[in-house]
């Protein structure tokens, strides 16, 4: 008898969980161990089954997706790990990419994308999307280093998210105005945004990342 794959859909969204399930289910030596909303449930499933992948959501009602990537890849480092999410993370593939993570596809990619991962996956090999392919630094220098924000810029991004504007930032930070702005600048292309509307939005959703990071 074959031994089978076995895949774990962590998602939230019962009808997107399903959607992937029968997706997945049409490959052949697949199996399905499992379908879990939560963090918490996600890791029960993990130790009792240790499946070859994990497709985990990002944002989960309990915990984020890369907290519960470190905590899978630190027992079982083996196991391909697939970000799956419905929000824009090209800006963090250098982080996800450092804690070890498989891949990070859209929750809009098709069964076609879909199931050539998971093949792809079992030969130990991956997929990138080609701009961010393009865009792709691989040296030992830098393989590990994150895109996230550096100490000052956080602070400034916490002043931004407090609601002070440029001159009063400046004020508080004994910079002058062009100083700030700059800041800002340089913030706004690591986030990938054009409004301060739009990097207080994704500061907020990411700010767990950019805190650990600044730890010693």
């Amino acid at each position: 008898m074959i031994k089978k794959s076995k895949i774990l859909i962590v998602d939230d969204h019962p009808l997107m969980a399903e959607a992937t399930s029968n997706t997945l289910q049409q490959i052949e030596g697949i199996q399905i161990i499992g379908i879990a909303g939560t963090g918490k449930r996600c890791l029960e499933l993990v130790d009792l089954h240790v499946p070859n992948i994990v497709f985990l959501d990002y944002n989960l009602p309990d915990q984020y997706g890369d907290e519960i990537a470190k905590i899978i890849k630190a027992k079982y480092p083996s196991i391909h790990l697939v970000i799956f999410s419905g929000i824009e993370l090209s800006h963090l593939y250098n982080y996800l990419i450092g804690l070890e993570v498989s891949a990070v596809i859209s929750k809009e990619s098709s069964g076609t994308l879909i199931k050539s991962l998971v093949t792809l996956l079992l030969e130990n090999f991956t997929v990138i999307p080609v701009p961010v392919f393009h865009k792709m630094r691989v040296d030992s220098g830098n393989l590990h280093q994150t895109d996230s924000l550096d100490d000052d810029e956080v602070h400034m991004m916490t002043m931004i998210v407090q609601g002070l504007t440029n001159e009063q930032m400046a004020e508080e930070v004994h910079m002058s105005k062009r100083t700030v702005d700059n800041y800002i600048r340089k913030i706004y292309d690591k986030l990938g945004v054009k409004s301060r509307a739009q990097a207080v939005d994704k500061f907020n959703q990411f700010k767990h990342i950019y805190e650990v990071n600044r730890r010693p």
